[in-house]
């Protein structure tokens, strides 16, 4: 189920767009969502789709330690040197919006040590529906929540699930076993972003991740132009 509605390039496009030496720098996008939502596993979809298209590296960020990143090493997405972790030791918040300092120098060394890059994904530590990136840190940004989280997300909204450029619905496979009703879903999603895309999604089969990379695609298509 994929709720196509329009939706132009990049909408928080950073001053610092371009490189010390004048190149333009990787499109930086956010990944944020509640813990257990499927970031990590999205992401992880995310760069087998992209590798053999794209030159991508990821920064995940945790509170306390490198699982995420050690789960995205363990399933081989990406060459070691491309995947590096930010451990936070505060509310997530705090890493992406507020003090966003480890997270740019994170994304600045990567593409000094491996670039140059056309994508780097920064993936948030699981927090609540009020998460959202800085546009000094990111350029777009993708709030993913699962449907096992109840179908009344949407209808609650929060900055996450209305000012997110992408609002990803994941583990849509799950709904007949937790009740949750995807038209309601829909509906509410639309009721509360108006025209900003939404993808719903399951990873457990085909089309899987494929939405999500086509807007992700398109997004960087914006950026090079």
């Amino acid at each position: 189920m994929h709720l196509d509605h329009s939706h132009d390039g990049p909408s928080a496009v950073s001053a610092d767009a371009r490189r010390p030496d004048g190149s333009r720098r990787a499109l930086r996008i956010g990944l944020g969502g509640p813990v257990g939502s499927g970031k990590t596993a999205t992401v992880a979809a995310l760069c087998r789709a992209l590798r053999d298209e794209l030159s991508l590296a990821v920064v995940t960020n945790d509170i306390y330690t490198r699982e995420d990143a050690e789960f995205l090493l363990r399933e081989a997405v990406l060459p070691p040197e491309r995947i590096t972790a930010v451990e936070t030791g505060a509310c997530p918040h705090t890493a992406i919006r507020d003090d966003i300092s480890a997270n740019l120098e994170a994304v600045e060394d990567l593409e000094d040590e491996v670039g140059p890059l056309d994508l780097i994904l920064v993936e948030s530590g699981g927090d609540n529906l009020t998460a959202t990136f800085s546009k000094g840190l990111v350029d777009a940004q993708i709030f993913v929540i699962d449907v096992a989280g109840g179908d009344d997300i949407p209808r609650k909204g929060g900055p996450g699930v209305t000012t997110a450029d992408l609002l990803v619905v994941n583990k849509t496979d799950l709904a007949p076993y937790v009740g949750s009703d995807l038209s309601r879903m829909a509906a509410d999603a639309k009721a509360q972003r108006a025209e900003l895309p939404v993808v719903f999604q399951s990873l457990r089969g085909e089309p899987g991740v494929r939405g999500v990379a086509e807007w992700v695609r398109a997004q960087l298509s914006a950026w090079t132009a």
